[in-house]
């Protein structure tokens, strides 16, 4: 059975490079999608959810059908836990930051949840992983780059600061969900946890809408044609690209790249609805992006640091096939024992 903690990062591939790269163009998409389409945040993020299933659900059925029955049985079912969790996680990141951005300013709702490298951090401090300096510098650098680049407002009034507090809840959960994650990624191939993932999310969210009275049908077409830009860019290419190169990139690293949807959210809004970006905003993005290459950097360092060591380690003494088991110190000799024999007792 796999440790509980996740296994250390020792490379980060092209392929695992390029699906962060795709994955950060599609999530930025995102937070447009939603200013554009005319529906509840939480109904948006249900059927983002349910309608990613039904894509990839009858794949994974067809595919990865002997990982689903051995999921269900057995040791198999504490992998299926780490899913089933994520997704739950995943349903509370949704269910707090949207809302928030409705309780207090949309700035000073960004710039709380994109803490969520720091609880990351910590969470692997927790793990027993410990980050070098330079990658809590670096987090530190990105945090505080996001946050001038949103220009933080923080409200005064009791309905802004319960807004504040579900924004650094949805920071939480979003760490949450990327650790558990990387966690059932180690033994769970993407299709199939994105898969478990999403459904738990979708059904964890319907239940909210239910409960709140959050309709989730009525809407125009544009916002069904923007719901379907969101499931196929941000969730399909966004967090299913993020969730495959778990494999390979560390979460604290993957919740540090997640920011970079902010300049790339800030470019899709300036081309396509007019939102031209505060020439304030630009040094808090170049510390943005400092930040994330100093994170990066630190962990290729940690990767190469890991494979010398690996390398270091001397090679194991040949034994000569003829050689007979290992004889315990004893006697010279004892009845039984000689030439060409061994004692069964050694």
């Amino acid at each position: 059975m796999p440790s509980a903690v996740p296994p250390s990062r020792t490379s980060i591939d092209p392929l695992s490079i390029g699906a962060v790269a795709v994955a950060v163009a599609a999530v930025s998409s995102s937070a447009p999608l939603i200013a554009f389409a005319a529906a509840p945040a939480l109904a948006i993020a249900f059927w983002r959810n349910i309608l990613a299933v039904g894509v990839l659900g009858p794949f994974a059925l067809a595919r990865r059908r002997a990982e689903f029955r051995a999921l269900a049985r057995g040791a198999g079912r504490r992998e299926a836990g780490y899913c089933a969790l994520a997704g739950l996680a995943l349903a509370v990141h949704f269910a707090t930051w949207m809302p928030s951005a409705q309780l207090t300013s949309v700035a000073a709702a960004t710039a709380l949840v994109v803490t969520q490298p720091v609880w990351q951090g910590l969470i692997a401090h927790g793990q027993g992983r410990r980050l070098p300096l330079a990658a809590w510098l670096g987090i530190g650098v990105t945090v505080l780059g996001a946050i001038w680049a949103v220009g933080a407002d923080f409200g005064v009034s009791g309905r802004a600061v319960a807004g504040d507090l579900l924004a650094v809840a949805g920071g939480m959960a979003a760490a949450v969900y990327t650790a558990l994650g990387e966690r059932a990624r180690t033994t769970t191939s993407t299709v199939t946890y994105t898969t478990i993932c999403y459904g738990v999310c979708a059904v964890a969210l319907l239940a909210v809408c239910l409960v709140g009275g959050v309709p989730i049908t009525g809407f125009d077409t544009a916002t069904w044609l923007a719901v379907l830009g969101l499931v196929a860019g941000a969730q399909l290419l966004g967090h299913s690209m993020f969730n495959y190169a778990l494999r390979r990139i560390s979460a604290t690293t993957i919740s540090v790249l997640f920011l970079l949807e902010a300049p790339g959210a800030a470019v899709i809004a300036w081309a396509w609805l007019d939102q031209v970006p505060r020439s304030t905003a630009l040094p808090g993005l170049a510390l943005l992006l400092a930040g994330v290459a100093v994170v990066l950097h630190a962990e290729a360092r940690a990767g190469r640091r890991t494979r010398a060591g690996r390398d270091r380690r001397p090679d194991p003494v040949p034994v000569a096939p003829e050689a007979g088991p290992l004889r315990q110190p004893g006697p010279a000799s004892r009845p039984g024992t000689g030439p060409g024999r061994t004692d069964r007792n050694d």
